[in-house]
């Protein structure tokens, strides 16, 4: 059987989406939990493999993320969702689960992920885990004009990580959507997929070009020559959010 599973989950408390051996994660959390619902009268698991549509990294949110299940089991989705929730804690939700056809994966039949990032104009007491506060008033306007500069397909290299000499950083941008509301800013990027990193630096220095720090010809000379500049403006986690996949 393969299940595509859609789930929330709140970041802070893991070291991303990815299982590792010493660090509690999403990833391995959902493995433990589903081989802990399939275990027979002898202690046995048919769980076979669970996979998502991206890796969020340590402290990054999730409103939506996209995983499949494959398992040798005939519970019916919603009982399967409701057995999940029963054993996970409250930072992670199944908000539905539902039979898939074989061929489906949840990372490569994607054709784009949406994040969110949430900039904070204020002080808050409650949502500091999932904000980014910048004491500093910043151009709204000057960092949706900025955020045009990274649509279509371009060279992210200057925004990545190094992790991997040989991987390609050209990356295709589908949209950079800026909006404000009286206590937020939010940031929305849609691309086919993303470098390491890449979207807490894209909005560190879009935050710096709100803070009149950075100009049209600095941006276009980060996009065509390598630099590590972007690398000191990483901005933090907290306000990461994984938005969509689109299939």
């Amino acid at each position: 059987m393969k299940y595509k599973i859609y789930l929330e989950y709140n970041g802070t408390n893991y070291a991303g989406w990815q299982q590792q051996k010493n660090a509690k994660t999403v990833q391995g959390t959902l493995i433990d939990t589903i081989k802990t619902i399939f275990k027979n009268s002898k202690g046995e698991s048919h769980f076979i493999d669970l996979q998502g549509s991206g890796r969020t990294d340590r402290g990054v949110h999730a409103i939506e993320q996209v995983a499949h299940l494959e398992c040798e089991t005939m519970l019916a989705p919603e009982i399967l969702k409701q057995k999940m929730n029963d054993i996970l804690s409250s930072d992670i939700n199944i908000l539905e689960i539902e039979k898939t056809y074989d061929r489906f994966h949840a990372r490569h039949s994607a054709i784009s992920r949406q994040y969110v990032y949430k900039i904070s104009k204020r002080r808050t007491a409650f949502e500091k885990r999932y904000v980014w506060w910048v004491k500093d008033e910043l151009d709204v306007e000057r960092m949706q004009k900025a955020g045009e500069m990274f649509v279509g397909m371009n060279n992210f290299k200057s925004f990545s990580e190094k992790s991997d000499e040989d991987k390609s950083t050209l990356v295709k941008v589908e949209s950079v959507e800026i909006t404000e509301d009286a206590d937020k800013i939010y940031i929305r990027i849609k691309s086919s997929h993303f470098l390491w990193k890449m979207v807490r630096r894209l909005v560190g220095v879009l935050v710096e070009v709100g803070r009149g720090n950075f100009n049209r010809s600095e941006i276009e000379l980060l996009l065509k020559e390598y630099s590590e500049e972007p690398a000191k403006y990483t901005a933090p986690p907290s306000g990461l959010f994984l938005e969509k996949i689109y299939y």
